[in-house]
Protein backbone atom coordinates (compact mmCIF):
# COMPACT_ATOMS: atom_id res chain seq x y z
CA UNK A 1 0.00 0.00 0.00
CA UNK A 2 1.02 3.51 -0.60
CA UNK A 3 2.19 5.68 2.21
CA UNK A 4 0.08 8.71 2.88
CA UNK A 5 2.19 11.80 2.98
CA UNK A 6 1.31 14.54 5.36
CA UNK A 7 2.15 17.47 3.17
CA UNK A 8 0.25 20.65 2.66
CA UNK A 9 -0.27 21.93 -0.81
CA UNK A 10 2.25 24.60 -1.77
CA UNK A 11 1.11 28.15 -1.17
CA UNK A 12 0.99 30.15 -4.34
CA UNK A 13 3.72 32.80 -4.39
CA UNK A 14 1.19 35.59 -4.88
CA UNK A 15 -0.28 34.96 -1.42
CA UNK A 16 3.16 35.17 0.15
CA UNK A 17 3.81 38.40 -1.69
CA UNK A 18 0.47 39.84 -0.55
CA UNK A 19 1.23 38.95 3.07
CA UNK A 20 4.66 40.53 2.82
CA UNK A 21 3.16 43.62 1.18
CA UNK A 22 0.57 43.95 3.95
CA UNK A 23 3.24 43.64 6.64
CA UNK A 24 5.46 46.21 4.95
CA UNK A 25 2.53 48.57 4.44
CA UNK A 26 1.61 48.27 8.13
CA UNK A 27 5.22 49.03 9.16
CA UNK A 28 5.32 52.01 6.82
CA UNK A 29 2.09 53.42 8.26
CA UNK A 30 3.41 52.90 11.78
CA UNK A 31 6.66 54.70 10.98
CA UNK A 32 4.83 57.55 9.27
CA UNK A 33 2.58 57.94 12.32
CA UNK A 34 5.60 58.00 14.62
CA UNK A 35 7.36 60.54 12.40
CA UNK A 36 4.27 62.75 12.26
CA UNK A 37 3.68 62.58 15.99
CA UNK A 38 7.27 63.34 16.90
CA UNK A 39 7.38 66.16 14.37
CA UNK A 40 4.28 67.75 15.87
CA UNK A 41 5.62 67.25 19.41
CA UNK A 42 8.98 68.81 18.51
CA UNK A 43 7.22 71.75 16.88
CA UNK A 44 5.00 72.25 19.94
CA UNK A 45 7.99 72.13 22.30
CA UNK A 46 9.92 74.65 20.19
CA UNK A 47 6.90 76.96 20.02
CA UNK A 48 6.38 76.60 23.77
CA UNK A 49 9.99 77.65 24.44
CA UNK A 50 9.52 80.67 22.18
CA UNK A 51 6.25 81.62 23.89
CA UNK A 52 7.75 81.30 27.38
CA UNK A 53 10.71 83.46 26.31
CA UNK A 54 8.37 86.06 24.86
CA UNK A 55 6.22 86.08 28.01
CA UNK A 56 9.29 86.59 30.18
CA UNK A 57 10.56 89.37 27.91
CA UNK A 58 7.12 90.97 27.99
CA UNK A 59 7.00 90.71 31.78
CA UNK A 60 10.40 92.34 32.26
CA UNK A 61 9.58 95.00 29.66
CA UNK A 62 6.38 95.76 31.59
CA UNK A 63 8.27 96.17 34.86
CA UNK A 64 10.84 98.34 33.10
CA UNK A 65 8.09 100.51 31.59
CA UNK A 66 6.44 100.78 35.00
CA UNK A 67 9.66 102.00 36.61
CA UNK A 68 10.33 104.39 33.70
CA UNK A 69 6.86 105.94 33.98
CA UNK A 70 7.21 106.03 37.76
CA UNK A 71 10.39 108.06 37.29
CA UNK A 72 8.62 110.44 34.90
CA UNK A 73 5.64 110.95 37.20
CA UNK A 74 7.68 110.74 40.44
CA UNK A 75 5.20 108.17 41.76
CA UNK A 76 5.32 104.40 41.62
CA UNK A 77 1.58 103.92 41.73
CA UNK A 78 0.99 106.29 38.82
CA UNK A 79 3.72 104.66 36.71
CA UNK A 80 2.52 101.12 37.28
CA UNK A 81 -1.12 102.29 37.07
CA UNK A 82 -0.42 103.60 33.55
CA UNK A 83 1.00 100.19 32.59
CA UNK A 84 -2.07 98.49 34.06
CA UNK A 85 -4.36 100.83 32.11
CA UNK A 86 -2.43 100.03 28.92
CA UNK A 87 -3.04 96.30 29.49
CA UNK A 88 -6.68 96.98 30.30
CA UNK A 89 -7.10 98.83 26.98
CA UNK A 90 -5.38 95.97 25.15
CA UNK A 91 -7.75 93.49 26.83
CA UNK A 92 -10.79 95.55 25.77
CA UNK A 93 -9.45 95.75 22.21
CA UNK A 94 -8.96 91.99 22.09
CA UNK A 95 -12.43 91.41 23.54
CA UNK A 96 -14.04 93.62 20.90
CA UNK A 97 -12.17 92.06 17.97
CA UNK A 98 -12.13 88.51 19.33
CA UNK A 99 -13.88 86.91 16.33
CA UNK A 100 -11.55 88.44 13.76
CA UNK A 101 -8.49 87.42 15.82
CA UNK A 102 -9.62 83.80 16.31
CA UNK A 103 -9.71 82.82 12.62
CA UNK A 104 -6.00 83.49 11.88
CA UNK A 105 -5.00 81.61 15.04
CA UNK A 106 -7.15 78.64 14.04
CA UNK A 107 -5.54 78.65 10.59
CA UNK A 108 -2.04 78.73 12.11
CA UNK A 109 -2.82 75.71 14.29
CA UNK A 110 -4.34 73.78 11.38
CA UNK A 111 -1.29 74.52 9.20
CA UNK A 112 1.02 73.39 12.00
CA UNK A 113 -0.87 70.10 12.40
CA UNK A 114 -0.95 69.32 8.67
CA UNK A 115 2.50 70.79 7.91
CA UNK A 116 1.61 72.80 4.83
Amino acid sequence: MEEKKDTTPPVPPIIDQLKEYAELRFKLLKYEAIEGGTSILASIIADLVVVISMVLAFLFASVTLGFFLAGLFHSYWIGFGCVAMLYFLIAIFIRIFKRSLERPLINIFIQKIFKR
